[in-house]
């Protein structure tokens, strides 16, 4: 196979997929690769794991098809360097046993050996019913949602999204047990009554990356699979198994507490004080009576910071504590000017929600504190 590409439009390309390709060690070789294929004018690139997989498709200068299977970092890494301009790709040059790869633009030229492409697994296309939605209110979800899932791949079912039908909606829900975020997608209708999935959070933050500008995403929600198109990419992902956690009976019904404050100004406060926070044990601590909120970090090592902004506050005086990272976190989430924070003690979950807007909140678990720290 033979081909010609801009070196920005190749290198694009490569990157994308190759973050669906494996690095775990002990993992299948041939996984660590990108499948190249050209036909025409068209290269496709492909990267999967075996839980998920990125497709996508590029014009370029073709001049013999084929197929070829490419170290994913090595070769990303080889184009991404060399001189702007045009960037040729060759490979098998020399007849069907030669697995060099040749890729050249002015007088630089990288060399690599290919995988073996027999050994490069079979990608199916997606058989499930294609819904054609809005990306942006789409990616607007997962900028919400995404963040509250698990990272840590031992916690099962809680390193997923859920996405599950409502009564004239479809809900996404994510939590690593210290939070919680809860989206819901008016009019969406992604899946049929009473059908939900649990997505992968590291496939829907790849998602999020492809998503970009396009304006239109098509989804497919099967059975064991779920597949993403947006453009000339698709992201297809193995979906977890098993049951997500009872998170309704978390959220409170009500609170006596509320604290209602402007969205920038507790977030310019908390970047503040939040330099103080030497490490994860660090508490941000929040001050709560009558108009003004004071918000402090205390180190033994290193010393204090204390900052007070100006706010509504209806309910009793209270000292409450929180994770500086998870607190911003949420804060940032809300699409709006103001937010509340409702709260029925300093030791029970507190809810976070934009003031008129009741499509979305963000659950936070305390941490304890004392005056005397």
């Amino acid at each position: 196979m033979k081909f010609r590409c801009e070196r920005d439009v190749l290198a694009d390309a490569l990157a994308t997929a190759g973050r669906a390709a494996t690095s775990r060690t002990g993992a299948l070789p041939v996984l660590e690769g990108l499948h190249l294929s050209v036909r025409g004018d068209e290269l496709a690139v492909t990267g999967t794991d075996l839980e998920m997989s990125i497709r996508l498709t590029t014009t370029v200068g073709g001049v013999t098809d084929g197929a070829v299977v490419v170290p994913a970092r090595l070769s990303a890494d080889a184009v991404k360097s060399l001189p702007a301009g045009a960037v040729e790709f060759a490979a098998g040059g020399d007849g069907p046993g030669d697995d060099t790869v040749t890729i050249s633009a002015g007088r630089s030229q990288f060399s690599l050996r290919s995988y073996s492409i027999d050994d490069y697994p079979a990608q199916v296309d997606p058989a499930a019913e294609a819904v054609t939605l809005s990306s942006s209110a789409f990616a607007d979800s997962l900028r919400q949602v995404v963040r509250a899932a698990s990272s840590d791949e031992a916690r099962g079912v809680i390193t997923g999204v859920l996405i599950a039908a409502e009564e004239d909606s479809v809900r996404m829900v994510a939590t690593d047990s210290y939070r919680l975020a809860v989206r819901d997608l008016p009019e969406t209708g992604i899946l049929s009554g009473g059908q939900k999935v649990l997505v992968p959070h590291r496939a829907l933050s790849e998602l999020q990356r492809i998503l970009g500008s396009n304006e239109e995403l098509t989804v497919r929600l099967g059975a064991r699979h779920a597949t993403f198109e947006c453009g000339r990419t698709r992201l297809t992902t193995r979906l977890i198994e098993g049951d997500y956690p009872n998170y309704r009976n978390l959220v409170p019904a009500s609170s006596p507490n509320v604290l209602t404050v402007g969205k920038e100004a507790l977030l310019e406060a908390l970047r503040r004080v939040k330099i103080m926070a030497r490490d994860s044990s660090s508490a941000v601590r929040l001050s709560l009576g009558g108009d003004t909120l004071t918000l402090s970090v205390r180190d033994q090592d290193y010393g204090n910071v204390v900052e007070e902004i100006d706010v509504k506050y209806d309910g009793e005086e209270m000292l409450v504590g929180f994770n500086p990272d998870y607190l911003m976190s949420g804060v940032d989430a809300i699409d709006a000017d103001e937010v509340t924070v409702s709260l029925r003690d300093p030791v029970k979950a507190v809810v976070l929600r934009g003031v008129g807007k009741d499509d979305y909140l963000y659950l936070l678990m305390p941490l304890r504190v004392s005056s005397s720290e």
